[in-house]
């Protein structure tokens, strides 16, 4: 990884996509820039510049923010998501974090509510009329 430190400092389209990423996490948790350019400990001004793309956050930043936003410093980086975490929706990932400080009755019946939707759209999917074939 910090191999890569020269290489994101020094390549605008990375830059970019990492300050992309950085702005799309903090606008899904409905932060202002104030906040959390407060909760990074950085000047507005400094995450304003991460976020355009100018300047790339030093690496404990990245590692920082990785932990205020519950993602990995590759993601930040790459945009590709570990193995072990495939919901690539922060939505609905949100979401299923804090469910799981739910009661297990809860969980459950969420699942079951789950379940039904999936089982509604393949159903769906399965009586879709078929496209008639062109006679050639």
């Amino acid at each position: 990884m910090l191999g890569l430190m020269p290489a994101l400092s020094a390549d605008p389209a990375l830059r970019a996509a990492v300050g992309a990423r950085i702005k799309d996490l903090r606008k899904a948790r409905g932060w202002t820039m104030k906040d959390l350019a407060g909760r990074l400990g950085v000047r507005h001004t400094h995450l304003s510049k991460y976020e355009s793309g100018l300047h790339a956050p030093p690496l404990e930043k990245l590692v920082q923010l990785g932990d205020l936003f519950g993602v990995t410093v590759d993601y930040l980086v790459t945009g590709r998501q570990p193995d072990g975490q495939p919901i690539t929706s922060m939505h609905l990932l949100e979401r299923f974090r804090a469910l799981e400080a739910a009661p297990a009755d809860d969980q459950t019946t969420v699942v079951n509510v789950i379940d039904a939707v999936i089982a509604k759209n393949r159903v769906a999917s399965a009586l879709k009329p078929v496209a008639p074939r062109n006679a050639g």
